[in-house]
């Protein structure tokens, strides 16, 4: 099986164990041809804790966690300035 990873800002960090992380992909519409930001919110799983809101994160896709964790964080790729 191939694992998805994606990379994303962590947007809350206030749930035991969760991080929120927004992925935002660019696409282009189909009818109008312009070029829209969509993006995707994640519950992600973190027990170490490591990550804080404003952090830019890699996750991957795990086995199913809980109802709505199936991501876990990979690793940090940049730290937040606050």
């Amino acid at each position: 099986m191939v694992v998805k990873e994606k990379i994303g800002i962590v947007v809350s960090d206030k749930m035991v164990d969760t991080r929120i992380v927004a992925v935002s992909d660019r696409i282009v519409h189909k009818r109008y041809k312009k070029v829209v930001t969509r993006t995707k919110r994640y519950a992600v799983h973190d027990s170490e804790f490591n990550s804080k809101a404003g952090d830019k994160v890699r996750i991957k896709q795990t086995v199913p966690i809980s109802k709505t964790k199936t991501w876990a964080v990979s690793s940090i790729l940049r730290k937040s300035s606050t």
